[in-house]
């Protein structure tokens, strides 16, 4: 469940509260009981950041994507050429 943060317009009190998404948005401060509670928007808990976290997490077999060793191998692919009717590189979509 998501926490959400709120803010007493009355007291000045900053809370946390986990609810659903669902919920309706809470009113009354726990602080000073006034029905006084307003949603406040706040940045995100976490950051998505790095190369790749999707692609080699969830992807299984040769679906994975080249990793630090294989793309040493790859180097003698690197002069293959892309065309419309095939391609000799590995994960081309033209292929």
């Amino acid at each position: 469940m998501p926490i959400y943060e709120y803010v007493c317009q009355d007291c000045g009190v900053e809370t946390e509260i986990m609810q659903r998404i669902s919920d309706a948005p809470e009113t009354v401060c726990p602080s000073c009981g006034k029905s006084a509670l307003t949603k406040v928007v706040s940045a995100a808990g976490f950051r998505l950041s790095g190369g790749g976290w999707y692609e080699t997490d969830f992807k299984s077999g040769n679906k994975k994507n080249l990793t630090a060793d294989s793309k040493a191998d790859s180097g003698a692919s690197a002069g293959a050429a892309c065309t419309p009717s095939g391609c000799d590189k590995p994960g081309c979509a033209a292929a």
